[in-house]
């Protein structure tokens, strides 16, 4: 029996940068693009979000996040540039009270 994954086109697109920046397969980089969809949806469903991603300085963040509009209407500034453009996720840290972002490739897992 045959299984089949519909992607959407971000993923899709996200899939094909995670697998050029890592130097990986295809379907590696779809796996990863999945699990930054999940991330990006229950990031805007109002939930607080339990997540972990590579920093740059090689640590490993455990982050506490949302992009719930109701919560974080008054903290956009507006400029109107996706974070999709740079190939990152942005999310509104709770711990620390302020905008942060991550690149697709370093999200390590969604709690």
């Amino acid at each position: 029996m045959a299984q089949v994954i519909l992607l959407n086109d971000n993923t899709v697109v996200r899939a094909k940068v995670i697998a050029v920046r890592t130097s990986s397969r295809m379907v590696d980089g779809i796996s990863k693009a999945i699990l930054v969809e999940q991330l990006k949806k229950k990031l805007r469903s109002g939930q607080i979000v339990k997540f972990a991603y590579l920093k740059k300085d090689g640590s490993i963040r455990i982050a506490f996040g949302t992009t719930n509009p109701d919560f974080i209407a008054d903290k956009v500034c507006g400029w109107g540039v996706s974070r999709e453009e740079s190939a990152t996720t942005a999310y509104y840290d709770l711990e620390s009270g302020g905008w942060r972002s991550f690149r697709w490739e370093n999200l390590i897992a969604v709690y």
